[in-house]
């Protein structure tokens, strides 16, 4: 008997020792094919720096991104050589360090809904508020440039109001926050955007490579969201946050905090890291918000509002369906026209909203 079973004995070590050497090849190839992936990323990542840095020449820039990504790829896959490879990893260095110095700039030829940052001076309750636009649109490029001051107490601000607004209904859109007042003042309207040169347009690829920089907007609703009502043609919702006053407070005060720093510091603005919803998230953490450290809708910032309704900082007393059609502002607004009532006129009868009168 014992020695019967010697040869199934052989047989299922040799199938033990074909099992895992399939284990390890696999997990080889696997590690292999990460490996290289992750060096692809780097490649396409790098040519995408110097495609999007700082030389003037966009032919200049295109030719070398072309250059450094051959050579990568002859360094890597190509050549087995030691000595490509370590020439290969001195170049993405100098290219990081390069990248990584690349300064913004306050100084550009900036277009006009942007020319000027605004500014807050002031301590304690009372503030006045410098560049606070207030533009007369008779078309998305035809306006009356008009920058104006403000007083404000914010001992009287209790309220903070989310806009979305999109270019196209989706998972990707522009959000932006109003703080209110209790004694029927307008709203402070500000907007976290790219602070675009003459000539330029927003690009999402661009934006991750240092080709904008940051600019808060503030100033008054009937330019900032009528804008987008009447004349980009963009479908706005506005909510209501579920917030103490001593935490909306708290949150402009952040905001004026970064509105000044900008001033004297600026900053460019990262699709991933330095954005629109990136930012309002991060500010409203920083006051106690119930917001996860990562949640995917951060980033698809077009579902912000069902994201919001689920952790029960927007209203409701109705099913989201029904929220997000009775907050869609677009009638109200265009109604609304150039009236002094513009902020009362689209928040009537919005849930969870009194409006001041």
């Amino acid at each position: 008997m014992e020695y019967s079973s010697l040869p199934t004995t052989e047989k299922n070590l040799r199938h033990g020792r074909n099992v895992r050497g399939k284990i390890f090849t696999f997990l080889k190839l696997l590690f292999v094919s990460l490996r290289n992936g992750f060096y692809f990323l780097l490649i396409v990542w790098a040519s995408l720096a110097i495609y999007y840095s700082n030389i003037p020449s966009p032919i200049i820039r295109l030719t070398f991104a072309i250059l450094f990504f051959v050579f990568a790829v002859y360094a890597l896959w190509i050549s087995r050589c030691q000595k490509w490879h370590r020439s290969l990893l001195v170049v993405f260095i100098g290219i990081l360090i390069w990248y990584a110095l690349i300064p913004a700039s306050n100084y550009r030829p900036w277009r006009k809904e942007v020319e000027l940052p605004p500014r807050v001076l002031g301590d304690g309750d009372h503030l006045r508020l410098l560049n606070y636009r207030n533009f007369v649109y008779r078309s998305r490029d035809d306006f009356d440039v008009r920058y104006e001051e403000r007083d404000i107490d914010m001992a009287r601000m209790v309220s903070l109001d989310l806009f979305v607004s999109y270019w196209q209904l989706g998972p990707v859109a522009h959000t932006f926050m109003s703080f209110n007042f209790d004694d029927g003042s307008p709203p402070v309207c500000i907007s976290i955007e790219t602070r675009p040169e003459i000539g330029e347009s927003f690009d999402p690829l661009a934006s991750l490579f240092k080709q904008f920089e940051l600019i808060y907007v503030m100033g008054d609703e009937r330019d900032i969201v009528r804008v987008r009502t009447d004349h980009r043609d963009e479908d706005v919702f506005l909510y209501r946050i579920n917030a103490r006053p001593d935490a909306v407070r708290a949150m402009f005060k952040i905001y004026v905090q970064r509105i000044n720093r900008l001033a004297e510091r600026p900053e460019w603005y990262h699709l991933l890291s330095n954005s629109c919803t990136i930012n309002v998230i991060r500010y409203t953490r920083a006051v106690g918000g119930p917001h996860r450290r990562f949640s995917i809708n951060h980033f698809l910032n077009g579902l912000i509002d069902a994201y919001l309704y689920t952790l029960g900082v927007l209203d409701t007393t109705h099913g989201f369906d029904e929220l997000r059609k009775r907050s869609h502002i677009n009638e109200a607004a265009q109604s609304a026209g150039d009236s002094d009532d513009f902020s009362a006129l689209i928040r009537r009868g919005l849930p969870g909203i009194d409006v001041v009168q």
